[in-house]
Parts: C-alpha cells; sequence; structure tokens
C-alpha cells in the first residue's frame, strides 16, 4: 500500500476531511467529524480502520496481517499491517466499509446529506 493511494482513495468519499489531532504524525481522516481511519505518516506500516466486532474476530483469524487495533478498542478497531497477507484491495474495502460503518453511526439528517452528495 502507498500512503498518497490510501489518503487519496479515502478522499474520494463523501464528506470527508483529514486532520491530525494526535500530532503532525497521525494522518486521521474522518466522515462528518467522525474517524474512520488512521495512520501514521512517517512510519507508514499499518493502517487503523473501524470494524463490527463479529466481522474483526473473523478477519483477524483469517488473515495474519490483521490484529486488534494499535492504541484503539480492540473490539471495534482492526490494525491492518502491509506487506503481510492482506492485499491492497483487501485494504481498501475494508477502508469502504469501515467508512460505511461510521456513516451508519451519523444522525440521520447527517446521513442524507452524505447521499445528497452522491
Amino acid at each position: 500500500m502507498d500512503i498518497e493511494v490510501l489518503r487519496d482513495y479515502c478522499l474520494t468519499k463523501p464528506c470527508v476531511t483529514e486532520e491530525t489531532p494526535f500530532g503532525q504524525d497521525v494522518l486521521v481522516m474522518k466522515v462528518l467529524g467522525k474517524i474512520f481511519c488512521l495512520f501514521s505518516i512517517s512510519n507508514f506500516e499499518s493502517v487503523n480502520l473501524k470494524c463490527d466486532p463479529e466481522k474483526a474476530e473473523e478477519l483477524r483469524a483469517n488473515y495474519l496481517a490483521i490484529q486488534p487495533g494499535y492504541h484503539m478498542n480492540k473490539k471495534h478497531w482492526n490494525t491492518i499491517r502491509f506487506h503481510q497477507d492482506a492485499d491492497d484491495n483487501l485494504i481498501l474495502k475494508m477502508v469502504d466499509y469501515s467508512y460505511h460503518l461510521v456513516q451508519l453511526s451519523l444522525p440521520l439528517k447527517a446521513q442524507q446529506a452524505i447521499n445528497d452528495t452522491l
């Protein structure tokens, strides 16, 4: 995974912004103010993505690259290490899933605002 590919992919999604609330090294992607993706800029070896707890367990059981979220709620977040058994296509699908989960957690008015941009 290339850092610019991941960043650009996240920014193509409706209502996404990027911030560095945890310091200049951690790039955080948010949809209407809620985090769905974060990763280190200087040490780009992994990405943290939100995930449904049952799906998270399944993914962790099937991929060595997918572990409980580092510095995150381990029930709801996964850390995916690059250059292991999770390819770029799987990671981008997990980005989509994380974005979708966060979108569904937003108030209905916010969800509608996102749908109106499509």
